[in-house]
């Protein structure tokens, strides 16, 4: 690639880019830089040199960015043949998206499909993206998505933005700067043929600065006019500048044209003459009018030109030009982009107006377009006369605003509600809990909003009160919530399970758990009950506080099963990491690493953190050191109560008590809901170890009180191996394991075998302690425990018998994600439907598979079977 004076560095990278892709090695790039800078100019300098590639194209429109898919649409359009090669699941999120289907879009599956889609074809491809800046935001993110996917594959992805697009901040950039003056006069030369006066040419190469657009067009205005000032001006506003004096001298008829063809961002000349012939403009207009190509399609020579013609057109002349376009719009096919313009050409409150735009948002919600939905109902709340319908209006934008992530604008909308409206305040609960996690007190505002509506709505007060509670367990406002939650007023009918919820925790933190199991006890239990759909988390640790493991398991199931239905990539996340949690502690290490994998592709893919404590819990169980200890130094300071517990539970594993000690203390101390009780046992048996009997004695009587009270399998063998270790009791130890069968816990079965058979060994009953140390090891062993199963073989060979090694390599070789991949293979899984499933190309699971293959001295799929591990 040549040709471009000053831009060898840029035309070297992006060629790099494209000899990368044709070996398979695919990435992406985005090119950076003010409007002008040459940009676009790269970019077809890149599609020219392609010849050996199949190059897909697409444009942001700065009047489409509302618009949800429009871009992605525009992209995949010459791909839409393939359509139907793709899993199920993924055609029907492209076909929704694009408007082929009805129904709700989901966004983290069209990128998924998209990507699928892109790889149909058995050519290199290229796909081009310009004016990324304008993109909207569900294309951007459908396409970033893409853009991180490639890396095995023949595909190249290069955007084109002036400003920073946030969706596309991990990916290389190519800063395209200004052209050096020796540059800049070559190029004023090369396209300026014309003899200029030399002081001219110095001033357009002053205030161009470097601008290749600027130069020329500068230039062409001053051949004409001369230079009239702007020196301040940045070189894209000289260069829209040059664009609007170039508009000078045109006929009304023409500019009232032109202002048409800038007001449809379309390009669809049918619409345009349309528009035109109901203005009185004829066709012959359009003979020699500058800045806009009239064909197929129409296009504006620069994005600048569009908006240079725009702006500068009066109001009066915008209002009529949408105002036409209005007009010859097709309600029934396009009736968004109809109430779009209707809004643009009304002046002042239109109720017609409104309630149209009000529809054009339902509309937008049920594709998935949050952000075009709040951009309508902003608009309809603008137009809207009756006050209470425009306060409703304002709120459902905020709230789309917000679920967008557009958490400024969303702040933005309130003031224009009556400060007195309690929505207000749970609105600004909720933006300020998803904007600073917490750091601006957002428990505060939901209890302002339940205290502003108890005397006139008990029932939507006890609700806020219970958003408050799990807001406070995530936020640190635990302890505010339950405060207000005691004046809460009382249910003003028969108690639903949310009112009972709300008096069980405020029971609970005042009276103990023994008067809290009345009301919780059968709530939790209920897995199904409609109210752990609203508050899972707090479903989830309030299980933990009971030690029900069967409610623990079905909430974050029913969580998990409630994400992957809705296509919700906030609720799947939170529901696998919880499942993974519990299933690491019923013992299936396989199982909860799969789900692990899972919720780290999601947050990989939609560019959220991923949740850690599964992680963690899991490190803790497995024992290993030194791996647990990288994880531990890894994470951020808002998961230091999750290692603290993590700690304990590794450091019993390794026999080291008094860290173990230390750290259960610090846990338990928080007294935090769930993970404070959980510690409870980490600390009796430290103490004990330690010789600390009397701290033993007071950790065991508080997890009795909380075992009797949930009254659940889990809770009372626990209970039981704890009493065990400080009263030196048998029958409490044969208790423990006959409990812990019964609540198919694995891994705390196997640790209670261990603590028993290292009793009987201090006891000088050797044949009793080998039973039962061989049981503890072959549990352990199995369920990969690593750390407590070596205490048991440790154990083992004191009492004069060698372990048996039962470790499997798969444990000991793969990696998290290697795991769940062989374990769909092994399922049966082809790799294309690993990679729908794990969001990554079939290419990017081959490669995988190649790793495991040798990790494990294996050569085929069908091995895979054979694994115990892997089964």
């Amino acid at each position: 690639m040549d040709g471009l004076l000053g831009r060898r560095d840029e035309t070297s990278r992006l060629q790099v880019l494209l000899d990368e892709a044709r070996g398979s090695r695919g990435g992406a790039a985005v090119v950076r830089g003010e409007p002008g800078i040459g940009k676009s100019a790269l970019l077809d300098q890149l599609t020219t040199s392609a010849t050996d590639f199949l190059v897909v194209c697409a444009s942001g429109v700065e009047f489409e960015t509302d618009l949800p898919y429009s871009a992605l649409h525009q992209l995949c359009v010459p791909l839409l043949e393939h359509l139907d090669a793709l899993p199920t699941r993924h055609r029907a999120a492209l076909r929704i998206a694009f408007g082929l289907d009805t129904g709700t879009p989901d966004p983290f599956l069209a990128g998924a499909a998209t990507l699928g889609l892109l790889l149909e074809h058995d050519r290199p491809l290229l796909c081009v993206v310009d004016d990324a800046q304008w993109l909207d935001r569900a294309s951007a993110r459908a396409l970033a998505f893409v853009a991180r996917r490639v890396a095995a594959e023949q595909v190249a992805v290069v955007f084109a933005a002036r400003a920073d697009v946030a969706e596309l901040d991990t990916l290389p950039r190519v800063d395209v700067r200004p052209l050096g003056e020796p540059e800049a006069r070559a190029l004023l030369a090369r396209e300026i043929r014309a003899p200029l006066d030399e002081q001219v040419r110095d001033r357009v190469l002053a205030e161009a600065r470097g601008n290749p657009l600027a130069v020329v067009e500068l230039a062409r205005t001053a051949g004409l006019r001369g230079l009239a000032g702007g020196f301040d001006l940045p070189a894209p506003a000289a260069a829209e500048r040059s664009f609007r004096a170039r508009l000078e001298g045109l006929s009304p008829e023409v500019r009232l044209l032109l202002t048409v063809a800038a007001a449809e961002p379309v390009g669809d000349p049918g619409l345009l003459w349309r528009a035109a012939a109901l203005l009185g403009v004829e066709d012959a207009a359009a003979r020699g009018v500058p800045l806009v190509e009239f064909g197929t399609r129409v296009r504006f020579v620069h994005p600048l030109a569009r908006s240079a013609v725009y702006r500068a057109a009066t109001e009066p002349q915008r209002r009529r030009a949408h105002a036409a376009l209005a007009r010859v719009g097709d309600p029934l096919t396009d009736p968004d982009r109809v109430a779009w313009h209707r809004a643009l050409a009304s002046v002042g409150p239109d109720e017609d107006v409104a309630a149209a735009l009000a529809d054009s948002a339902s509309r937008a919600q049920a594709r998935g377009g949050v952000a075009a939905a709040a951009a309508f109902l902003e608009r309809s709340a603008a137009a809207t006369l009756e006050p209470g319908l425009r306060v409703e209006r304002v709120l459902a934008a905020a709230e789309a605003r917000l679920a967008a992530g557009d958490f400024d604008a969303a702040a933005g909308l309130l003031p224009a509600v009556p400060a007195d409206d309690h929505r207000v305040d749970l609105l600004r609960g909720r933006i300020s809990f998803a904007r600073f996690r917490g750091e601006d007190a957002p428990t505060d505002h939901l209890l302002r909003a339940a205290a502003a509506v108890a005397g006139k709505e008990p029932e939507v007060a006890r609700t806020i009160h219970v958003d408050a509670v799990e807001m406070g367990l995530l936020t640190g406002g635990w302890d505010a919530a339950i405060g207000a939650a005691r004046n809460a007023p009382p249910a003003p009918g028969p108690p639903g399970s949310s009112d009972v919820l709300l008096d069980g925790v405020v029971a609970l933190a005042d009276r103990g758990h023994r008067a809290a199991a009345a009301l919780l006890r059968p709530l939790v239990a209920d897995r199904d009950d409609p109210v752990w759909t609203r508050w899972p988390t707090l479903g989830f640790l309030l299980a933990l506080e009971l030690w029900d493991a069967d409610a623990l398991r079905g909430i974050a199931a029913r969580t998990t099963a409630a994400g992957r239905e809705s296509g919700s990539f906030h609720v799947l996340p939170i529901g696998l990491a919880m499942l993974a949690t519990a299933t690491a502690h019923t013992g299936d290490f396989g199982a909860a690493q799969e789900m692990i994998s899972e919720e780290e592709a999601i947050a990989e893919a939609t560019g959220a953190a991923p949740l850690v404590y599964p992680r963690l819990h899991l490190a803790a169980l497995r024992g290993r050191r030194a791996e647990a200890a990288d994880l531990f130094a890894r994470v951020g300071p808002g998961m230091s109560l999750s290692v603290q517990y993590a700690t304990a539970v590794l450091h019993n594993g390794l026999a080291d008590y008094p860290a173990a000690l230390e750290a259960a203390r610090r846990t338990v101390a928080t007294g935090d809901l769930g993970m404070a009780g959980l510690a409870l046992p980490e600390l009796v048996e430290a103490a004990v170890r330690c010789g600390r009997d009397e701290e033993a004695r007071a950790a065991l009587a508080t997890l009795t009180e909380r075992a009797a009270a949930g009254g659940q399998p889990w809770g009372l063998g626990v209970e039981a191996c704890a009493r065990a270790l400080v009263a030196d009791d048998e029958d409490a130890y044969r208790n423990a394991v006959a409990q812990l069968e019964a609540g198919r816990v694995g891994v705390w079965l196997g640790r209670a075998h261990l603590v028993h058979g290292e009793w009987l060994r201090r006891q000088g009953r050797r044949r009793d302690a080998r039973e039962a140390l061989r049981r503890a090891h072959e549990l352990l062993t199995e369920v990969g425990a690593e750390a407590f199963a070596a205490r048991a073989a440790t154990e083992l060979r004191a009492t004069g018998e060698r372990a048996r090694s039962r470790t499997s390599p798969t444990r000991d070789a793969l990696t998290v994600q290697e795991v769940h991949i062989a374990r769909l293979v092994a399922e049966g899984a082809t790799s294309k439907e690993v990679a729908a499933t794990l969001f990554v190309s079939p290419r990017t699971v081959d490669a995988h598979l190649r790793n495991i293959f040798r990790k494990l001295s294996i050569t085929s799929r069908r091995q895979l079977r054979t694994l115990p591990a892997i089964r």
